[in-house]
Order: structure tokens, then sequence, then C-alpha cells
């Protein structure tokens, strides 16, 4: 075919042939080519822990709502209590749970004794200190109620009637708070709060 003066084409004639015979040398290439395998990871520190027996029964014993192992004992807690109310006060030489009870005894007896301890025990006895001054307040409030309704009780039967069944009552709740101490259960009589605070700091201990 003969070949016009004006042709543009800019395509060489032979480059379909020179792509045919890359695309064959390539394939060849990668025919012949050698599989090799990646190299195994050295082993690390860190490998793969087996739980023996032990091990999974500590992690598969039910969940008990507390942060506490299944097996945990409370022998020991209990003695030290007891031993720590069974100890001997400062100045005095009589048990804790005894210092703390006597306030709350009803009648004079607990008033005498709320005195005395807050006299004799040192400030750093601070838990015997404060039931002293709380039964302390606690007696004189009950005083104080029992005066106003007698006064009243002059007047009108009802008031002298009302005496006697608030005095039923405390002395019911004196015994009561005189067992929980003894016990060492926590007694917070909410209503003698500012009478406790001034005489836990008013009356000081005689050295």
């Amino acid at each position: 075919m003969r070949k016009k003066k004006y042709d543009t084409n800019p395509l060489d004639p032979e480059f379909p042939q020179r792509a045919k015979e890359a695309q064959a040398a390539e394939t060849t290439f990668l025919t012949d080519a050698e599989t090799r395998q990646f190299p195994n990871a050295a082993p690390t520190e860190e490998q793969t822990r087996r739980f023996n027996t032990a091990n999974f029964s500590s992690y598969s014993s039910p969940f008990n709502g507390q942060n506490v192992p299944a097996n945990f004992q409370t022998d020991k807690l209990n003695t030290d209590s007891e031993t720590s109310s069974k100890r001997k006060v400062a100045n005095v030489g009589l048990p804790e749970n005894v210092m703390i009870a006597l306030p709350y005894l009803p009648f004079w007896i607990g008033l005498i004794a709320s005195i005395v301890e807050l006299l004799l025990v040192p400030k750093s006895e601070t838990k015997v200190r404060f039931h002293a001054a709380q039964g302390l307040a606690a007696h004189i409030g009950i005083l104080i109620v029992t005066s106003i309704l007698s006064g009243v009780g002059h007047v009108t039967d009802l008031a002298d009637l009302g005496k006697n069944i608030f005095s039923v009552v405390a002395t019911v709740m004196l015994i009561i708070w005189t067992i929980k101490a003894w016990q060492g259960k926590p007694i917070h009589i909410e209503l003698v709060d500012s009478l406790t605070e001034w005489f836990e700091e008013k009356i000081k201990p005689r050295n």
C-alpha cells in the first residue's frame, strides 16, 4: 500500500509486535520464578499461657456480689473486733465495751457514770469520751423534759399522764442503748448532737 504524503498516524507500525514480545517475555519470567516461603517468626517471650485446673476454677467461681474471694474468712476480723471491745481503757482499767455502756444506764447511774468518765478518761480515748458525752446529754435532755411535764402537771392531769408515758419510753430507750453499746453497735442521738459536743469539749480530764 502506498504511503500518503501527509499521513499523520503517530503509531509505529512495529509497536504491536514489540508489545506482544514484551508481554510474552514477562509471562515467561513470572512462570519460571521460584516460589519461596517466608521464614517462620522467631519465638517471643509472650507465649500463650495455658490455664491449669486450679487457675480455671478460680476464674469460674460464682460471683457473690462483692470484690472478695468466695472462700474469704472473717474469723480473724471478728477476733480483732472482740479484742478491741475488751481492751482496757487508759486511766480507768475497765474494758472498753463496759465504759461505753455505762453512760446509757437508766436513772442516775448513767448520769453519774458519764460525768466520771469525762473527768477521768483522756482525750486519746475519743470513742469512750464521745459516748460519755452523748449519754450525759441524753440524761440531761430527759431531765429537762420530765421537769417541764412535772410543772405543767400541776395545771392539768393530761401533762402528768404524759410525764409518766415519757418516763417509761425514756427508760426503755436507755436500756436499748445500753445493750447496743455493750455489743459494740453504733449509737447516734441526733437530737443532742450540739449538747454532746459541748460536754465533750468543756469537761476536760483531770490528770
